[in-house]
């Protein structure tokens, strides 16, 4: 019996810890930058993409911004997979009501561009 009681209480900890974790940022998605002045002409727009980060377990008001940052590294690798290295106009969407009382994700959006380096 108690072999199965510590099993549920490790395997529920393994689970929410797994929940909880950021996305991590891959070595492509290293390679991809945010800017604030549109690409020129000698850059390739890709298309848009979003970033999220669930604050389900971690809430809204994460460590150092840790929510917004999880969001941040999606968005750089969904760049990275789309063959991107530059985002521009990122925006992230405005909360809403319910978010003040429920744990909603964190989103980024922003457009994709391929520069060369």
């Amino acid at each position: 019996m108690h072999v199965k009681y510590l099993a549920g209480i490790v395997g529920a900890a393994l689970l929410l810890a797994g929940c909880s974790a950021g996305n991590e940022l891959s070595a492509s998605g290293q390679n991809v930058r945010f800017v604030e002045d549109k690409p020129g002409a000698d850059c390739q727009y890709l298309g848009t993409t979003s970033g999220k980060q669930s604050n389900w377990l971690s809430g809204q008001h994460g460590e150092e911004g840790g929510s917004m940052r999880g969001a941040a590294n999606d968005l750089r690798n969904q760049a990275a997979q789309m063959g991107g290295n530059v985002i521009f106009g990122v925006t992230s969407p405005t909360q809403g009501f319910l978010s003040s009382f429920v744990p909603t994700a964190s989103e980024m959006n922003g457009q994709v561009y391929k520069c060369p380096n």
